[in-house]
């Protein structure tokens, strides 16, 4: 910068297709706070938000009710050629996100999402002065071509097991540096329970998906537990007034072991609370998990995108995958069994492997290299 006295500038671009993206970009936007000047923008949205509201109702729904279909369109795109803007859809938007460069004039270029760093690209050949690109990649282990194939500087990953994959594709092991998932910086201040704890109540922390009648059985499933008293908190985001009806009513058949929250921005606090996380496989949820050392039972998963993170929960002994609601009270008896044991080791695991940090490890890595 020809001023030196003036903060970095760093430009984040995120979109709204999983809560991943999201997550990483306005999670690593405060770990810039008074460091430097971060605008996190959602180039989708200000290009053509009629059509991107559209397709989020339909990613949302694909990837909820018919995950298989998702993942046919997932791995159709393994050998696209993204260089080439071959999506109409995406053509407002990458002139939203070339405009808003040349306004904001940044020093650098962070993407949450595959496709922007194609963006930059087509941007910076076309005059915009060129800047460092740094790509968050949220998803881990299995990374699907579109992130891969990226044109950026630097990849930032979640862990070491995904840059081994990176570097298995090719892909110059010095390109990757291992940061940690960009979770909340306030991870890094808050007490988890103990894995000593007496673990009596059990508490359960729930994130449904917009089916129904899951929601009712896997909540029995969670309070039936024979031999331990259980609670759950269920969170219910965008589908509190969906899901709210079911929910409730399981109140009032457990009274006093329920406690039903819409939406909140307390899920750090949440996760270091609680004993167990019942999720999907979201790329966020994974690594706030994690951060939080809380174990995890998935129980639903979108196959290709999310594979990789439920494979990643395997490899560090932190959590499996029960879809069924027998499964996931079987498995909660099979961690209370022998007071907690089996839960205790995977408390003990995620202890080993967690990453509160990776908000802050990434800022830091980004402004060391721009100011280099």
């Amino acid at each position: 910068m020809d001023d030196l006295s003036q903060p970095n500038r760093i430009l984040i671009a995120t979109a709204g297709f999983g809560d991943g993206h999201n997550s990483a970009a306005h999670n690593l936007a405060k770990a810039f706070e008074n460091r430097a000047e971060a605008e996190v923008i959602d180039p989708c949205a200000i290009g053509a938000p009629f059509t991107n509201n559209q397709l989020r109702k339909f990613y949302r729904f694909i990837t909820t009710h018919t995950p298989k279909l998702w993942h046919k369109i997932y791995k159709s795109v393994e050998n696209r050629d993204f260089s080439k803007q071959h999506f109409r859809t995406m053509r407002k938007p990458e002139l939203a996100l070339t405009e808003f460069m040349l306004s904001f004039e940044p020093d650098a270029f962070v993407s949450t999402y595959p496709l922007y760093p194609y963006h930059a690209a087509r941007a910076f050949a076309k005059g915009v002065p060129k800047v460092p690109v740094f790509t968050i990649v949220t998803d881990s282990i299995e990374i699907n071509a579109a992130w891969r194939k990226a044109p950026t500087d630097y990849f930032l990953v979640t862990d070491h097991f995904t840059k081994e994959s990176l570097a298995r594709n090719g892909i110059d092991h010095q390109k990757v540096i291992e940061t940690g998932f960009p979770v909340h910086p306030k991870f890094i201040e808050l007490n988890s329970v103990s894995k000593d704890d007496p673990c009596d109540p059990f508490k359960v922390l729930y994130f449904p998906t917009a089916k129904k009648p899951t929601v009712r059985r896997i909540m029995r499933a969670i309070l039936n537990e024979k031999n331990q008293r259980t609670t759950v908190t269920v969170v219910l985001g965008r589908n509190v007034r969906k899901l709210y009806d079911q929910t409730r009513e399981i109140q009032k058949e457990f009274p006093g072991r329920v406690e039903i929250k819409g939406w909140t921005q307390r899920v750090p606090e949440l996760l270091s609370s609680h004993h167990l996380t019942v999720g999907k496989a979201g790329g966020a949820t994974v690594h706030e998990t994690i951060a939080a050392s809380c174990p995890m039972l998935i129980h639903h998963l979108v196959p290709g995108q999310e594979e990789g993170n439920l494979a990643l929960l395997e490899k560090i002994g932190a959590g499996h995958y029960r879809e069924s609601p027998e499964q996931i009270q079987q498995s909660i008896a099979e961690l209370l069994a022998d007071d907690a044991a089996q839960w205790r080791q995977m408390k003990h695991n995620l202890i080993q492997h967690q990453k509160p940090a990776g908000a802050s490890i990434a800022a830091d890595f980004i402004l060391d290299m721009i100011n280099q």
